[in-house]
Formats: structure tokens, sequence, C-alpha cells
């Protein structure tokens, strides 16, 4: 029996390559339902950006996806809107509201989060959770709770 992409990251998976990671995110990409709010949990450099990349590449966005720190989130398009959103400098709920994201969750939509703590109790429950980390031999690996 094969075992199906929401297995193995649940299992957890060990990746090589910066390559490796957005191959994994952009198979897992394609099983994703039309609405979702991921939440991407780890330290700075573990990859949270990478596997954003790879979720923008399974959606069929072309162009250069890049970390918005500074600019807080970037809005995507290719078969579903793709937001990414870097909640590192958000500290409050209202700042998060007054940021108007909703004008951009057109169905199908990812609304990727990266920093997701920092906004935890605007996060909607269904979410889904991924855990990104690095290995003392520098592998990355990925985990969806």
């Amino acid at each position: 029996m094969a075992t199906s992409i929401c297995d193995k990251l649940r299992a957890g998976v060990t990746t090589g390559s910066a390559e490796e990671t957005q191959t994994l995110a952009a198979a897992w990409a394609a099983t994703l339902p039309a609405d979702v709010i991921i939440a991407l949990h780890g330290d700075m450099g573990v990859g949270k950006t990478t596997f954003v990349q790879g979720l923008a590449r399974g959606f069929g966005v072309k162009g250069n996806v890049t970390s918005p720190t500074f600019a807080i989130y970037a809005v995507y398009h290719g078969r579903r809107t793709l937001i990414h959103l870097d909640a590192y400098r958000l500290e409050t709920a209202r700042e998060i509201e007054d940021l108007l994201l909703e004008d951009f969750l057109d169905s199908p939509y990812c609304l990727a989060i990266e920093w997701p703590e920092r906004i935890a109790a605007w996060i909607a429950p269904e979410a889904l959770h991924v855990d990104l980390g690095i290995t003392p031999d520098e592998r990355h690996t990925v985990r969806l709770r």
C-alpha cells in the first residue's frame, strides 16, 4: 500500500537540500483543500520560505517568491492565490486586522504564515501546522502536526 504525502508529512520527512524541501511542498500543495491556512513553525533559517517557494511551485506561481519580512505579506497568483505572511514584526491583533488580508482570500487560496505564534489568537482552529527544523548535520526536517 502506497503512503500518501500527508502520511509521510505526519510521520516527519528529512530533506537534504532546498530543492528537496520545495519538491516536498509542491507535492503536498496538490493535495490541499481549496481554502487553507498553513502555520509554519520553526526558528530562523529552518526553511520556512523555502517551503512556501515549494507551495508556490505546486500552485503554478510564476516568478520569484521571497520572504516578505519588511513588506509583512506578499500575494502570488497561480492556480490559486498564495498569500505569504511573515508575522515576525506583528505584535497585536489590531495590526493583523489593519493588513486587510481578507481582501486577498479569494477562493481558492492558501495563506502561509511564518512566525504564527506571534498571531496565534488570530489563526483559525482548522489551520494546518507544520514544524520545520534543522538537524546537526544541516538537513531539514518537516512534520505536519
